[in-house]
């Protein structure tokens, strides 16, 4: 199992907090490998008796009698009865998978109101903290939004096979970043095979099933234009219009129905525009960034690696993990490339390939220079160089930024 450092710190620090830790995020991505650290550290650090972690896997067969609500709440109670009573009265709950279970907010609701259980769920879909659970616990659960790999983890899994940091960022970039990818390296059609069929459990279970769409072809249509066209403002009219006018007919609400699926199904982050000067959303377009990039590859071909786009989207998933919300600036001076508003304030991000050409220099930093405040300003590229200051504005390179364990 990799390690997930940034997650089980987030873990111990609602641990025993009277609320649901709801884990979140793509399939495969490691959610049900951290529930599994997650028991290792509640008996190794905690020192909780195993007996008193009840950890129930949905997807599992041996498992399937518990996709009832009622079931499912009798065995969890019959498993905190079963405990050693001379342990703590405190019991942990571990559930993967929870949005398999119709009404499974009811056991919830029931076993938090208990109050000696601690409770922590996986799911795959978004739409489960958008509709009843949200409403049925309002104020008593907590995201932790769990994504792929991020470099440094990458980078750390893979350090001991002799790789160069420049030949893991190129496998990085085209394998993509779910875990279990580190386990085939080279192997191209079982990373093929993976990756497609991720994909496919994603498109028809967690966005056609759940939305009922029957008109698969339009929505793959729809999912390989937001892939080939990351970091782009688009919206649902504009994909339609390209679509009608390649010979898909289809409507902006149908598009929006399934970017809303497929964005519910942590395939896509949406990002919105902030008005720098009017300090304010804009609700115009938005950008598209993917979850892995691996996926994009095997449904986009080859003909889509674009080092600098595929580099924003890394940085763009990296900001995600560290400073929680980002937009993408519009001021004066043209667009930046991203914005950031975390607990150290406030932050912009230019992401360029390289900025050796003066002219692509100086176009990236003007766009930093018209913001007229003293908030911190970075350039991120990929010309390995040491760290410069263009007035102010911190130039790094990208792979030493990734990699900076404070930031981890």
């Amino acid at each position: 199992m990799i390690d997930r450092p940034q997650y089980l710190r987030k873990l111990d620090a609602w641990k025993d907090h009277d609320v649901v830790k709801v884990i979140t995020g793509v399939r495969r991505c490691g959610k049900s490998t951290l529930m599994t650290l997650w028991k290792q550290r509640l008996i190794e650090r905690y020192g909780v008796a195993p007996e008193a972690i009840i950890h129930i896997n949905l997807e599992l067969l041996q498992n399937e009698q518990f996709l009832e609500y009622h079931k499912l709440h009798e065995e969890i109670l019959r498993r905190c009865a079963l405990a050693n009573s001379t342990t703590s009265d405190r019991r942990y709950v571990l559930i993967d998978e929870i949005q398999n279970v119709p009404d499974f907010q009811k056991t919830l609701d029931s076993l938090q109101a208990r109050g000696d259980l601690d409770l922590y769920i996986t799911d795959s879909n978004a739409m489960l903290l958008s509709g009843t659970l949200a409403t049925l616990i309002s104020g008593r659960y907590v995201e932790i939004s769990m994504m792929p790999l991020s470099f440094a983890e990458y980078w750390n899994a893979r350090s001991d096979e002799g790789l160069t940091m420049q030949r893991a960022w190129s496998e990085y970039l085209h394998d993509g970043a779910l875990p279990a990818t580190v386990g085939f390296p080279g192997d191209a059609t079982m990373l093929h095979d993976y990756l497609d069929g991720i994909l496919n459990t994603v498109l028809f279970k967690d966005v056609a099933a759940r939305l009922g769409v029957s008109n698969i072809a339009s929505l793959d249509t729809v999912t390989r234009y937001l892939f080939d066209n990351i970091g782009n403002l688009v919206n649902p009219k504009s994909i339609a219009d390209t679509m009608t006018s390649m010979g898909t007919k289809i409507s902006p609400p149908t598009v929006s129905n399934y970017v809303e699926g497929l964005t519910a199904a942590f395939i896509f982050y949406p990002v919105q525009r902030f008005d720098i000067k009017g300090k304010r959303a804009l609700r115009q377009e938005r950008k598209y960034y993917a979850v892995d990039l691996g996926i994009r590859r095997i449904l986009c071909s080859n003909n889509v690696r674009d080092t600098g786009r595929l580099l924003e989207n890394v940085v763009f998933l990296e900001l995600m993990r560290r400073e929680g919300d980002v937009f993408v600036g519009q001021g004066s001076g043209g667009e930046i490339d991203f914005i950031t508003n975390g607990v150290n304030g406030r932050r912009y991000y230019q992401v360029s390939e390289s900025v050796r050409d003066p002219n692509t220099l100086e176009r990236e930093l003007s766009s930093l220079r018209a913001v007229k405040d003293n908030y911190p300003k970075i350039l991120i590229t990929l010309d390995d160089e040491r760290p410069t200051s263009h007035e102010g504005i911190e130039q790094v390179y990208a792979l030493d930024w990734l990699l900076n364990e404070e930031n981890i």
